[in-house]
């Protein structure tokens, strides 16, 4: 069976951090996720707004360098929980619980949260933290200077031959 979801929005508040009994960080959060089409009206679009929790480090890294309005990617699995509310209805929630959280947008313009940085391979990373290891974060490789584009627009030049060969 296949339970993988991947969603990407916004935070609509600042993630609440908490720890169980036996001391397991856990972190919730709701993301507002557009849909991909306008209303029948042609008006606003829609957005869900979909319940996240991560538990442990990637919890603390949410709860650490998120906040209301940032942008972000939630890989994980769709989970349910039911339980009877205090009139005896029976109540269903989804949730997502997040195996890996990441930055959906760049650093802020003065923004301190600790979203981008550079940081030793036993720290948290910029583009995410995953449970149990940090296969799930970008890492730039040492000495990565940036791109610079091996060509300039004047070093193209216009090709005579006949493409009646290609095949496309």
């Amino acid at each position: 069976m296949l339970n993988h979801i991947v969603i990407m929005g916004r935070l609509t508040r600042d993630p609440e951090l908490r720890h169980t009994q036996s001391g397991v960080a856990v972190a919730s959060f709701r993301l507002a996720v557009d849909r991909d089409y306008q209303g029948r009206d042609g008006g606003e679009r829609q957005a869900d707004f979909i319940d996240v929790v991560a538990w442990r480090q990637t919890g603390e890294f949410v709860s650490r360098y998120f906040t209301k309005g940032r942008m972000a990617v939630v890989s994980g699995r769709l989970q349910t929980r039911e339980w009877t509310d205090k009139e005896n209805n029976r109540r269903t929630a989804y949730e997502i619980v997040a195996d890996n959280v990441y930055f959906g947008d760049s650093k802020r313009d003065g923004d301190s949260s600790g979203s981008y940085q550079r940081e030793s391979q036993n720290s948290y990373q910029s583009g995410g933290y995953s449970s149990g290891n940090h296969s799930g974060g970008y890492r730039e490789p040492a000495g990565y200077q940036g791109y610079s584009s091996p060509v300039s627009g004047s070093d193209f030049a216009e090709l005579t031959d006949d493409d009646g060969d290609l095949p496309f």
